[in-house]
């Protein structure tokens, strides 16, 4: 399992934070989608580096067509050597409505068809197929030489969809290369849901196991090694965990484990703007399903433990209550 790095939404040091972690020996550095443009992120860190992934946790793809979303993974591809990784999500449809001014419906049917259609442009590129794409969401069906990359050493990215229901994890078992796994998840819910939704996907595509997908995602980390830090770590983990249990549509993870009444308890907090007092309901048994809490060198052996047979790769969630300058001891314990 590679232990990556998600990069800051600063875009002033993009560069020398990317080119920091590459020589600390990190895997990977990520690019969200926040405040700024992640693939003008990306070309930065790719770039300012020569070894290491580089790619989008996530880009919103519902803000974005086939054709744009191909252009922009192609070129990456190219500019990073062969590093770039199209990681994409669905958002949530009052963004893709309200934020974006984009098309909203039937998210995971659309998101397939998504993928598929770049996937056609990629092929219609690399390898100079007739470009005839037609699907209930999008249509792509005209591709002139002026307007044709030329084929590219490194071929197309990896696509790797975020997810969290059976629906979207289906279709990323079916039409892409990977799966970023939500942070707001569990072992059991991976085991119990994820994975088989996957399996489903990759039947679907005449794959009968997940031999050649990547699954990652980032993991909670909640870290210190003096009892100040552990308190300030163990809050802002609870308080992240409470924010994301806010939302109805992971209530399921937490009624795998017998904790539901959180869920509609969390939101209505939320809705009052209580924000600091939805932290106290997540219990340190919810939290210890969520992350893996102790010492640097404890979270690093157990991250290890606990996903390094399911993760390729993830990166550590940290939710701003602990230092970073412990990160290396996490990164040692868990090679």
């Amino acid at each position: 399992m590679k232990i990556d790095y998600t990069l800051s939404d600063d875009i002033a040091v993009t560069s020398t934070d990317a080119a920091r972690v590459e020589k600390e020996g990190y895997g990977g550095a990520w690019v969200g989608e926040t405040r700024h443009d992640p693939f003008m992120q990306c070309l930065q860190a790719a770039t300012a580096t020569a070894s290491i992934t580089v790619g989008t946790s996530i880009a919103i793809a519902f803000a974005r067509t086939p054709m744009t979303l191909a252009n922009l993974g192609y070129d990456l591809a190219q500019y990073s050597e062969g590093r770039f990784v199209l990681g994409l999500g669905s958002q949530i449809k009052p963004h893709i409505e309200k934020r974006f001014s984009m098309p909203w419906s039937h998210p995971a049917p659309r998101m397939r068809e998504l993928l598929l259609g770049i996937r056609a442009i990629w092929d219609s590129w690399q390898n100079g197929t007739k470009l005839d794409f037609r699907g209930d969401f999008y249509t792509h069906t005209l591709m002139t030489p002026f307007f044709t990359p030329k084929p590219q050493a490194f071929g197309p990215p990896s696509i790797y969809l975020a997810g969290v229901g059976p629906g979207m994890t289906e279709v990323a078992g079916e039409a892409a290369d990977g799966f970023i796994v939500h942070p707001f998840t569990t072992v059991r819910y991976i085991e119990e849901v994820t994975i088989p939704a996957l399996l489903r996907g990759r039947a679907r595509a005449g794959k009968d196991d997940l031999e050649g997908f990547t699954i990652c995602g980032p993991s909670f980390v909640t870290l210190g090694r003096t009892e100040a830090e552990m308190e300030r770590s163990v809050a802002a983990t609870k308080k992240q965990i409470a924010f994301y249990g806010s939302t109805p549509a992971y209530r399921p993870v937490f009624e795998m484990h017998g904790w539901g009444e959180v869920q509609p308890e969390l939101t209505t907090l939320s809705k009052q703007g209580r924000w600091d007092d939805m932290a106290s309901l997540i219990t340190d048994d919810i939290l210890g399903e969520f992350s893996v809490v102790g010492t640097p060198e404890e979270v690093g052996r157990g991250l290890r433990a606990k996903i390094g047979d399911i993760y390729a790769r993830t990166t550590l969630y940290d939710s701003g209550g602990s230092d970073q300058a412990h990160w290396p001891a996490v990164l040692d314990a868990a090679s």
